[in-house]
């Protein structure tokens, strides 16, 4: 068998529809082995997890999708469309499609982390999710309850740490904006992205067909989304194993934002990594190792001494 013909027998492709949504779905590996679904961040499109796709396809049923908005997927018509609760719609909508009866392993990083979070803490999806792999992306109401109780402790170490984090989110302002964001997409940062990122992080972001798209709609999440969950925070809690990878040079999440979930997330693992935000592409194999890892532990109830190690005392 060519190499063609073996990666077309192991990645199959699908749309699985959400509401008005159309979601560009594709699966690699076995549909046997444990499901494993990775969901991508702002700007990116399912294509920015590919090198770890490559590692843990091998050993499971590893399931990608286009975020609505983004890639192959179709766009919704409203801001409001791209709200949490349609996003973990959406999520679910895949999950039934690819692993109709058993739990799903979640990975995801960035806004797909931020994302996932409100499926992971919903109750009613507890036996559908066996574990959780977050990466750069904390719940937005943890960070709202995080910024609450920093405010009402009023010292110096909890006010400083936000005052970091609202430095490092500058970006998140610009957003709110309703043409300059839009605009710089649309005026050439789409071609320019991939050179940024090099220079930003020195990582070799291939050039996305889609990224004016990715980039004009994925705004959307940010305007739908921050200021009502921040500002009016949900008791978000979860008994889901999560597992928080952290790129410690981390640009855009600082690590207090990461530990936000401590009070919430009641079995927690840690690991982090001399690395900046776009880990999935910079230190892929590490990436899927801890990944494996994980879904095994989860899969068989065995922690190897690493992952013993990087367990969270709450």
């Amino acid at each position: 068998m060519t190499e063609t013909n073996e990666k077309q027998r192991q990645m199959s492709q699908m749309v699985v529809h959400s509401g008005d949504v159309e979601l560009a779905v594709s699966s690699h590996g076995e549909p046997h082995n444990p499901t494993i679904i990775l969901v991508h961040g702002y700007p990116d499109s399912s294509t920015v997890w590919d090198p770890v796709v490559d590692i843990l396809k091998h050993h499971f049923h590893v399931v990608t999708y286009d975020v609505r908005g983004c890639g192959k997927s179709t766009e919704p018509g409203w801001m409001w469309d791209y709200s949490l609760g349609k996003l973990s719609e959406d999520l679910q909508a895949v999950m039934r499609a690819v692993c109709p009866t058993q739990p799903v392993h979640l990975v995801a990083h960035d806004w797909g982390s931020i994302q996932t979070w409100e499926s992971v803490t919903d109750h009613r999806l507890k036996s559908r999710i066996a574990s959780y792999t977050s990466i750069s992306g904390p719940c937005l109401d943890h960070i709202g309850m995080w910024m609450r109780n920093s405010f009402a402790a009023n010292n110096r170490k909890a006010l400083g740490n936000v005052m970091g984090q609202l430095m490092h989110s500058w970006y998140v302002y610009a957003f709110q904006l309703p043409f300059l964001a839009p605009a710089a997409w649309k005026m050439g940062l789409d071609k320019a992205w991939p050179g940024i990122v090099k220079k930003m992080e020195g990582v070799e972001h291939d050039a996305n067909p889609t990224q004016r798209k990715d980039g004009v709609n994925g705004i959307n999440l940010y305007r739908a989304n921050m200021l009502p969950r921040i500002s009016n925070p949900r008791l978000r809690q979860t008994e889901v194993p999560v597992q928080l990878l952290v790129p410690t040079k981390d640009k855009f999440v600082t690590t207090a934002l990461v530990e936000s979930c401590y009070p919430y997330a009641h079995n927690v693992w840690r690991r982090d990594i001399d690395a900046q935000h776009w880990v999935v592409q910079s230190h892929s194999e590490w990436v899927a190792n801890c990944v494996s890892e994980f879904v095994e532990f989860a899969e068989t109830g065995r922690e190897n001494p690493g992952l013993a190690k990087a367990r969270v005392q709450i």
